[in-house]
């Protein structure tokens, strides 16, 4: 899932909850942290403490002893000594001549930092080249951790005697109880803190989101044919409020364009047709004229045929006055809206009635079922399927071989669906935009109302009518409208 497929009020929620988990994490690696570092300081701190208290026993111990003080007499000075000394501090002793040879030991049962019995020289130089000469090493050996100081023992006169080495053990243990139950209680307490913020971030995303949802649904419903109400939000933010009133202003100025828009396409319409119904009835005009003069220069009343010749002048004319009037109608059913008389009909039956009246052979008719019920005017339904019939019967090439005009009948779910097939020679690809449009006619003869005339039919019933052509192998028209 991208994140830019994602909704306002999504990324709103998941911010929130994000954001919380985030400190939540932080806030716990700071603990631990801290944690780690007060850990480290205290052991700094207490061995540092204990090597203290060491040493003042250590220099009580030299100045109460009846041996000369010395690094020889080291292991006599602290024979029982030493012992009494770890007892009381509970940590092993080490003593090492200035050479890093073991002198005496307390022997603890602790593991030391290591076995060896002399220091090496590293430790050696960094006690003697430090300003403080003291030196701490820190090492983990079986999962443990420990460090290891070392000093020098002066005399009373402050002459180094030996080496002084504590091995200390560091135990986490208490300090990492501690640091289980503070997270444990911060998981506790950061758990219910998410519940909360999931709640509290559905609710305030619904409230942020809200007046957005508002706008969206009222521009999905603009539209440029009806009157378009006005959002009214209460008790909304400053950018939500100029984002209204900017949709409220677009739909006065979309009303105002919507109503110059048809009163130009209304005035552009008649005119249009004006100029059709102009040019058709010149057509019919022109030859009744030339007839008239014609019959004006060559009427002689002694001529043995005049009888004959007033007949065919007045059949000239009555044909000329059938086209006129065929002119007329087509215009006239064209500016007819089809009246919304819904009846219930078996559109099988009805389509049986209306390809009656074709006598070609190579028309075919199929229904799924015997019987389909559908809301429409038997007169219109008729008058569609007649004209669809007919276009194909005039689209068949004089030479075809094998015409072919299919019409199916059948349902899709709440719909039914009636196709026209045929095979003859198809649209062109530059002719299938305007297929539907008014006067427009690849024939000779028309006036090119009638496809026009059954999209019109089709839309006032709740209907559509598509198709499918390929120049040179034929046509589909689907009719589709609901059922009862």
């Amino acid at each position: 899932m991208k994140i830019k497929k994602l909704s306002l009020r999504s990324r709103i929620f998941i911010a929130m909850i994000l954001l919380v988990l985030i400190a939540s994490v932080l806030i716990a690696a700071v603990t631990i942290y801290q944690y780690n570092e007060e850990a480290r300081d205290y052991h700094r701190e207490r061995l540092e403490r204990k090597e203290k208290a060491i040493r003042k026993s250590i220099d009580f111990t030299i100045q109460e002893t009846t041996y000369p003080v010395t690094t020889e007499n080291i292991p006599l000075i602290f024979k029982d000594a030493i012992f009494d000394i770890d007892a009381v501090h509970s940590l092993q002793i080490n003593l090492y001549d200035l050479e890093g040879e073991l002198l005496k030991s307390s022997k603890r049962t602790i593991l030391r930092d290591s076995s060896d019995q002399c220091l090496s020289a590293e430790v050696l130089n960094a006690l003697s080249n430090t300003a403080q000469h003291r030196y701490v090493i820190k090492q983990e050996e079986n999962g443990e951790t420990f460090q290891s100081s070392y000093s020098y023992i002066t005399d009373g006169k402050f002459k180094n005697l030996a080496i002084l080495n504590l091995p200390y053990l560091e135990n986490d243990d208490f300090l990492n109880r501690e640091l289980n139950e503070f997270l444990m209680r911060l998981g506790y307490a950061y758990l219910a803190l998410i519940l909360a913020a999931i709640v509290f971030a559905y609710f305030i995303s619904k409230y942020i989101t809200k007046s957005l949802k508002t706008i969206s649904d009222k521009m999905n419903e603009t539209r440029l044919e009806k009157r378009n109400k006005k959002i009214q939000v209460e008790s909304t933010s400053e950018e939500i409020e100029t984002l209204v009133n900017s949709y409220n202003s677009m739909i006065d100025e979309l009303e105002a364009s919507a109503v110059k828009l048809a009163t130009s396409e209304r005035e552009q319409a008649w005119r249009e047709m004006a100029k059709q119904v102009a040019h058709e009835i010149k057509n019919p005009l022109t030859p009744m004229r030339l007839s008239v003069q014609s019959f004006q220069r060559k009427f002689d009343p002694n001529d043995e045929n005049i009888h004959q010749k007033v007949q065919e002048y007045s059949n000239t004319l009555i044909q000329q006055i059938d086209t006129m009037s065929s002119i007329a109608s087509a215009f006239s059913n064209f500016a007819k809206m089809p009246a919304q008389k819904s009846e219930q009909l078996d559109v099988v039956y009805v389509i049986k009635l209306a390809l009656d009246i074709f006598n070609e052979d190579y028309i075919s008719f199929e229904a799924e079922q015997n019987e389909i019920i559908a809301k429409f005017d038997r007169t219109q339904l008729i008058r569609v399927v007649t004209n669809l019939v007919k276009n194909s019967i005039q689209a068949m090439p004089e030479d075809s071989d094998n015409p072919r005009i299919k019409v199916k009948v059948f349902s899709v779910e709440d719909e039914v669906k009636i196709t026209i097939d045929d095979n003859g020679c198809g649209i062109s690809e530059e002719t299938k935009s305007k297929i539907f449009e008014p006067k427009f006619t690849t024939k000779s003869s028309g006036m090119g109302l009638g496809l026009a005339m059954v999209k019109n039919i089709m839309e006032t019933f709740n209907g559509s009518i598509t198709f499918t052509s390929q120049e040179g192998e034929g046509t589909i028209f689907t009719l589709t409208f609901p059922k009862a």
